[in-house]
C-alpha cells in the first residue's frame, strides 16, 4: 500500500536532493546504517518505563531519519547520473541489514518480549520475503514486487513501537495471548503478551511469509 506513494515521496525530497549538490551519495548510505545501529542499541535495551519511552522514541526518530537518508541516497545518485549496479547492490544490502538487525533488536527487549526467538524467527522470514524478489532477477525477470512491501512493514512496525512507548510512559500492561485465543501465542511466535513490540514482530513474521508465497507464485507463472 505506501509502496505506491513512492512517487510522491521522490517528488517531495528533490529540493533536499538538489541541496546537497556534489556529495557522494554513498555517504548516505552508510550513515543511515549508522543511525540504523544507534536505534537497534536504544530498542534492545528498552525498558517499560518513563526513560524506556524516551530510549523507544528517540529509536523510531533514528529510523526514520536513516529512512530519509536511504530515500535521498538513490534519489541524489540518479540527479548526479551516477547511479549503477554497486549503488544499487550497496543500498539493497543495508535495506537487508537494518530490516533484519531491526527485528533482531526488537525480540532482545525482555522488558516488551518473553521469547528472544521471536526476533530471529521475524527477521528470518522477512529475508525470505525479499530475498524472493531478488532471486526472481536472478534467473532473467524483473524484479518482483507483490505482497506485503517493505515500506507497509516498517511504517506497521514503527506504529507499534510507537504504542509501545506510550505503554512504556503510562505504565500500560499488553494483552495476555492466553485472553485473545489458545493459537495466539503461536501466532504471537512463542510470546505471552501482545503489545507493541510483539505486534510488530508478528506482523513481520507473517507479511514476510505472505510476502515470499506470493512472489514465489508469481515467479513460477512467469518462468512457466
Amino acid at each position: 500500500m505506501f509502496e505506491k506513494m513512492r512517487a510522491k515521496w521522490t517528488k517531495a525530497i528533490h529540493p533536499l536532493v538538489l541541496r546537497m549538490g556534489d556529495l557522494d551519495p554513498s555517504t548516505l548510505t552508510w550513515a543511515s546504517l549508522l543511525l540504523a545501529i544507534v536505534a537497534f542499541y536504544l530498542l534492545s535495551g528498552a525498558g517499560a518505563d518513563e526513560a524506556g519511552a524516551i530510549a523507544i522514541l528517540g529509536g523510531v526518530l533514528l529510523i526514520l531519519v536513516a529512512g530519509v537518508l536511504d530515500a535521498l541516497d538513490g534519489a541524489l545518485a540518479r540527479h548526479q547520473g551516477v547511479d549503477g549496479p554497486y549503488g544499487d547492490f550497496l543500498d539493497h544490502t543495508i535495506d537487508r541489514v537494518v530490516d533484519v538487525g531491526l527485528l533482531v533488536a526488537l525480540g532482545m527487549n525482555v522488558a516488551f518480549v518473553s521469547d528472544p526467538r521471536s526476533g530471529l524467527l521475524a527477521g528470518l522470514l522477512t529475508l525470505f520475503g525479499s530475498y524472493m524478489g531478488t532471486q526472481a532477477q536472478s534467473v532473467g525477470l524483473g524484479r518482483i514486487y507483490g505482497g506485503f512491501s517493505r515500506a507497509d512493514r516498517m511504517v506497521l512496525t514503527l506504529v507499534g513501537l510507537v504504542v509501545a512507548a506510550w505503554q512504556a510512559q503510562t505504565g500500560t500492561m499488553g494483552v495476555s495471548s492466553s485472553s485473545i485465543h489458545e493459537l495466539a501465542e503461536w501466532a504471537l511466535l512463542g510470546n505471552n503478551e501482545l503489545n507493541g513490540v510483539t505486534f510488530a514482530l508478528a506482523i513481520s513474521a507473517w507479511g514476510g511469509l505472505y510476502t515470499f508465497i506470493v512472489r514465489f507464485i508469481k515467479t513460477r507463472e512467469q518462468l512457466l
